[in-house]
């Protein structure tokens, strides 16, 4: 039990719960140690798998008060689409799946303890890893009194086979992977499905991805024949699919099944965690990926060099952000609104092939387009003097040829 909460302290707490071995686990633990109320809250952010076995787990062991709501749309259009503009990577490869899906689920699970008039949330994130943070930051953003109950900090289940013997000893059930052994740790959502643990422990460890991958294929199982795509842009966010519209959900579903059926989106990476230490994962992500290069494709003819660059300068500090948590703090809030602002222009329309886990830009198109071909071509014009490229040469390598006279006379 945690030091300053007492369990006299708690009468209704309110679980973020997947219905998965963890949360159930500490379902019980709770209602154990705490001898109170529990309220399960499971969201539904497009994970791919039916979530009434959720509430059914729930109501077999007891639980009054379930709520399981699907927040597809919000997910999509109030943190994924705001992340993707900032074309934010964390350590120049991860897509941030697990990291955006923190801030929604802190922020309905205080909404629903202020309903349900509980005194406290409780998380299954281990003591070892990000998510902890990223939910506490966001519970103490949305309710800055609200007492958190964190059981991997407190329990003395330390470990994959006592949590199996505790949920044996409890008669919950514990679920097995495709060869019948418990399974890799995994987080989904409409993003991407993450797997860590077992082998993936050992970073030389080549994976095994007939085992893993649930949302795409391997590149060497894609189609040899490649997917001919478009996308359309409005103010920096998808709006259609081969010209048609689709909600913001739908399209990313859209496009996890065509990316994902072409073996796109499968990243192998050794990760920094904000806790310190280092962690091996194996995250698909095919939608977002071919979002990715759709949106940089976009970008290319749409904003200027200047704001180009500084939207780059500013993403590996808005990834890091995101990653650690801060969704909530005014730091991203006010790097989103210059981002937004630089996304007011980004329409249009790029053109894909998607081959064998690779997304090859084949066209781009705007209204709003920069890219002049009277300046450009290299056949003859009439509005770009190349004799004015020798001035600005000379300004330019001034300092450097002041420079190179001091190093020389030295």
């Amino acid at each position: 039990m945690s030091a300053d909460i007492k369990s006299a302290d708690i009468k209704k707490v309110v679980l973020a719960y997947s219905g998965g071995l963890d949360t159930s686990i500490i379902l019980k633990w709770l209602r154990d140690t705490y001898r109170c109320e529990v309220v399960t809250f499971t969201a539904d952010l497009g994970q791919g798998e039916e979530l009434e076995p959720a509430r059914k787990k729930a109501e077999m062991m007891g639980i009054k008060q379930i709520f399981i709501e699907d927040l597809r749309e919000e997910f999509v259009r109030d943190y994924v689409f705001p992340m993707f503009r900032a074309n934010a990577l964390y350590e120049g490869a991860y897509l941030l799946g697990t990291s955006i899906a923190r801030p929604l689920i802190a922020k309905r699970q205080i909404e629903i303890a202020r309903e349900v008039g509980a005194d406290a949330v409780a998380h299954g994130a281990t003591g070892k890893g990000n998510d902890q943070v990223r939910f506490e930051l966001g519970y103490y953003a949305n309710n800055p009194d609200i007492k958190i109950i964190a059981p991997w900090r407190e329990w003395d289940l330390t470990s994959r086979s006592r949590l199996i013997e505790y949920a044996e000893k409890n008669q919950i059930p514990v679920p097995k992977d495709k060869r019948g052994e418990a399974p890799f740790s995994q987080d989904a959502n409409l993003l991407h499905i993450s797997s860590e643990g077992k082998v993936l422990e050992d970073p030389w460890a080549e994976p095994d991805y007939d085992l893993i991958l649930s949302r795409m294929v391997t590149p060497m199982a894609a189609p040899d024949t490649p997917t001919e795509i478009t996308i359309d842009f409005d103010k920096g966010d998808p709006v259609a699919v081969n010209g048609e519209a689709l909600s913001p959900a739908t399209l990313l579903a859209k496009l996890n099944a065509l990316g994902g059926a072409n073996g796109i989106g499968c990243i192998d990476i050794v990760e920094n965690r904000f806790v310190g230490m280092k962690s091996r994962g194996v995250y698909e992500t095919p939608g977002g990926t071919v979002l990715q290069h759709a949106r940089r494709a976009i970008e290319s003819i749409t904003l200027d060099r200047g704001a180009a660059h500084q939207k780059d300068a500013l993403m590996p500090q808005y990834a890091e952000m995101v990653y650690n948590g801060f969704w909530f703090a005014p730091e991203r809030e006010m790097l989103q609104a210059a981002i937004d602002a630089a996304s007011a222009p980004v329409c249009g329309t790029v053109r894909m092939k998607l081959y064998k886990g690779n997304v090859i830009i084949t066209g781009r198109k705007s209204p709003n387009s920069i890219y002049n071909e009277a300046v450009v071509t290299f056949e003859e014009d009439s509005v770009y003097d190349q004799h004015d490229a020798e001035g600005f040469i000379r300004l330019n390598a001034l300092r450097l040829r002041l420079l190179g006279k001091v190093r020389k006379g030295a």
